[in-house]
């Protein structure tokens, strides 16, 4: 019967582990969402996750120190995806308007926060430090992106700052933490509202 040599059951163990570890993570994750999103925030303690993944309480400390780390990485986890729609989105557009670009932008972001209300409780209401830290390097990123795109479909002037979308966006964010903050599934009056705002504030840039 064959078996396996020494050191490849050596070799084995460390991945092993490793793959361990990472399932894991995710189960610890995925406890995380579910929590958040069911019961709300002050739902969603360490011990509550572990109970909830059947990961030991002293374990999940292994994996993370506190809950404040397990927000970073569910943004970071958040912001990967929403990034991978918003490149899509952008791509796909045929908008040949500014408010239909920004319609774009507004509806693929607003769509993905209704979908994943753990994100909500994360992004507008109980935001930390570290992820407001995520939160502003994503959207400085989406910004740019934005810019680009605006720029390349001469829906603004070539010489538009990227400030002034940069700008666009703080104003968007904070009118979107109005939205989510009044209803959970996004205040769409509100919402319309920032569709005006950053249409009429980037009309100014536009081509005459």
């Amino acid at each position: 019967m064959p078996t396996t040599p020494p050191q490849s059951a050596a070799r084995s163990r460390p991945a092993a582990v490793q793959r361990r570890g990472v399932e894991r993570t995710q189960a610890l994750l995925d406890a995380a969402e579910s929590l958040l999103t069911e019961q709300g925030y002050a739902a969603a303690t360490l011990k509550a996750v572990g109970d909830l993944a059947r990961i030991p309480t002293a374990s999940v400390y292994h994996y993370f120190a506190d809950r404040h780390q397990l927000e970073a990485e569910l943004i970071r986890r958040h912001i990967e995806a929403l990034d991978a729609l918003v490149t899509g989105a952008l791509e796909r557009s045929r908008a040949r308007t500014l408010r239909g670009a920004i319609n774009v932008l507004v509806d693929t972001m607003v769509d993905y926060f209704r979908e994943h209300r753990s994100l909500i409780a994360l992004w507008f209401i109980e935001r930390t430090s570290a992820v407001g830290e995520a939160a502003r390097a994503a959207d400085e990123a989406w910004a740019e992106q934005f810019w680009q795109f605006l720029t390349e479909r001469d829906l603004v002037r070539p010489e538009t700052p990227l400030l002034a979308v940069q700008l666009t966006f703080e104003a968007g964010n904070r009118l979107l933490d109005v939205a989510f903050r009044q209803s959970r599934t996004g205040d769409e009056a509100v919402i319309n509202e920032l569709r005006r705002m950053a249409t009429a504030y980037l009309e100014t840039y536009a081509q005459k």
